[in-house]
């Protein structure tokens, strides 16, 4: 669910006309920061999504 939210967010920053993103055509420090932030989170989510996936899947071991 949480990765819907980050694409939309990538795509809203790419859209991003208000000169903080882009000056002058050229991606600003603003831009790599937030793009920087969204790529990371993605990554932990679905790495930490996957460990979870695993835990969940793996047999239960009885003593």
């Amino acid at each position: 669910m949480v990765s819907f939210a980050w694409k939309a967010f990538v795509k809203n920053l790419v859209k991003d006309s208000s000169g903080l993103a882009f000056d002058d055509g050229h991606p600003t420090a603003y831009f790599w920061v937030h793009l920087l932030l969204a790529v990371v989170s993605f990554v932990w989510g679905t790495a930490i999504g996957g460990i979870g996936l695993r835990g969940l899947r793996a047999p239960r071991r009885t003593p």
